[in-house]
């Protein structure tokens, strides 16, 4: 019984890592899927309740001075950028199956700060070259099924953005995407309390629907996560190694896609850890992630950091 109630705590953070939003390719050189958004625990599907994450994610970021990026329906040179955005996700584990799988429903509502600056901007709004917005994102439906064989967990994950945040066309900064997009992927985990070590990985493929603002139709991309962590402590108290690779497979398409299939790409590593605590008589999870970015073509470079924290509801 201690090992099942050991194991459950630490899938309350890394089964909930289901929200996305933005994470720079394509147009805007972003992805609505979140990179590094799944770390350990990833192919762990919680027990039968409700649950909360919420995310903090931070990320600063830039392109080389020489490097054009297509950015709301314009063409911007030498971008810096930042963003501060918070993800509250709910979770609804359910007491249903199929095809011997449990399935988990979720809605991620995103909300924050972006802002953007610009050596150049070419385009009808060319004498802007400096962006801010606080506002909502886009929301994301999640869908999960995941099975269990002693040790080894894993899941298939299906992610829907649903074009209903605030956009603005005549701006570079926008945490909404103003566009359908689709996210499929296959998440594992090999977790043995006995022994400490989790390690899992995500392969998924993004498919983007077409900007009607901007007549901008972003090509098909797969990622792929990993990560490696020890117990170090107690229940949930975790360290450990974390990194993404992404690659965009199809062309950009459209009007507004001035540049070209415009693939982009990017790697990353970082660290993680975890600790597990309980505040009254809640249990609790708090997780850190920080990764640097490597490898950048058709993208910003930089760095992306979470905060995670997230619980049951009795």
């Amino acid at each position: 019984m201690k090992k099942r109630s050991r194991l459950g705590m630490l899938a309350i953070n890394a089964a909930l890592s289901l929200m996305a939003t933005q994470a720079w390719a394509s147009e805007n050189g972003t992805s609505f899927y979140l990179l590094g958004s799944k770390g350990p625990m990833a192919g762990v599907v919680p027990a039968p309740g409700l649950y909360l994450q919420n995310d903090l994610y931070y990320y600063t970021a830039r392109a080389d001075e020489s490097q054009a990026l297509p950015t709301g329906g314009q063409v911007a040179v030498g971008l810096k950028a930042k963003a501060l955005i918070n993800l509250p996700t709910l979770i609804w584990s359910t007491p249903y199956t199929l095809l011997d799988g449990r399935l988990a429903l979720g809605v991620t509502l995103p909300f924050g700060y972006q802002e953007i600056d610009a050596g150049l901007v070419l385009g009808p709004y060319a004498g802007n070259t400096s962006s801010r917005t606080t506002t909502m994102g886009d929301p994301v439906l999640t869908g999960i099924l995941g099975w269990d064989n002693g040790p080894f967990h894993w899941n298939v994950t299906t992610m829907i953005n649903v074009p209903a945040g605030h956009y603005r066309q005549d701006s570079m900064a926008n945490i909404a995407f103003h566009r359908w997009g689709a996210d499929v992927s296959v998440a594992g985990t090999w977790y043995d309390p006995a022994v400490g070590w989790d390690i899992s990985g995500v392969l998924g493929v993004t498919f983007n629907g077409n900007n009607p603002k901007t007549n901008y139709r972003s090509g098909t991309e797969w990622h792929l996560e990993a990560g490696v962590s020890r117990d170090i402590g107690g229940p949930g108290s975790t360290l450990g190694v974390i990194g993404y690779y992404h690659q965009q497979i199809t062309d950009d398409s459209g009007d507004g896609a001035v540049l070209g299939g415009f693939r982009g790409r990017t790697a990353a590593l970082g660290v993680t850890a975890s600790h597990a605590f309980k505040l009254g008589n809640t249990p609790m999870l708090a997780r850190v992630k920080v990764l640097r970015e490597f490898d950048t073509r058709n993208r910003v470079e930089g760095t992306a950091a979470y905060l995670t924290f997230s619980l049951p509801f009795q």
